[in-house]
């Protein structure tokens, strides 16, 4: 079993979303192991997209996740990073595929409605830097057979 983060960006929780996008993960045997709604502060969203610091779309991304709730979660599954990318969809709206949460959901690419990790590496920093130890819960599975 992997980790790999997630953030359902101001986006779904406006459009009222987010019951549908953790429905999604969830139907496809993804376990949830932490979750919490939250205000994103500007040093929060400095750190989680440090590596975009100089870049034209910076401050819109930083803009956007602090502009009103969001979502963050950790979730857990084989091989999780892989896995739930191949659900969230391209980045860009117009390469998502149909039946990707992107693809499904998200028009424009700096409102764009959900945050993946895109590597193991990148997993483990976010969920460390947006969760604590005793904020991730990792509980038996007795459904875990049908997954």
């Amino acid at each position: 079993m992997s980790r790999c983060f997630a953030m359902l960006k101001p986006g779904v929780v406006n459009r009222r979303l987010v019951g549908e996008v953790i429905e999604r993960l969830e139907k496809k045997g993804i376990k949830l192991v932490g979750l919490k709604m939250m205000h994103v502060s500007q040093e929060l969203a400095a750190k989680h997209y440090a590596e975009h610091e100089g870049k034209p779309f910076y401050g819109e991304l930083v803009s956007y996740i602090t502009s009103g709730p969001v979502i963050a979660m950790v979730l857990q599954a084989d091989d999780c990073v892989t896995l739930v990318r191949k659900l969230v969809g391209s980045t860009k709206p117009s390469e998502a595929q149909p039946g990707t949460i992107r693809g499904d959901y998200c028009s424009h690419v700096s409102h764009n409605i959900i945050h993946a990790s895109d590597s193991d590496e990148s997993a483990e920093r976010e969920v460390n830097l947006w969760f604590t130890e005793n904020e991730i819960f990792d509980w038996d599975d007795t459904c875990k057979i049908w997954y």
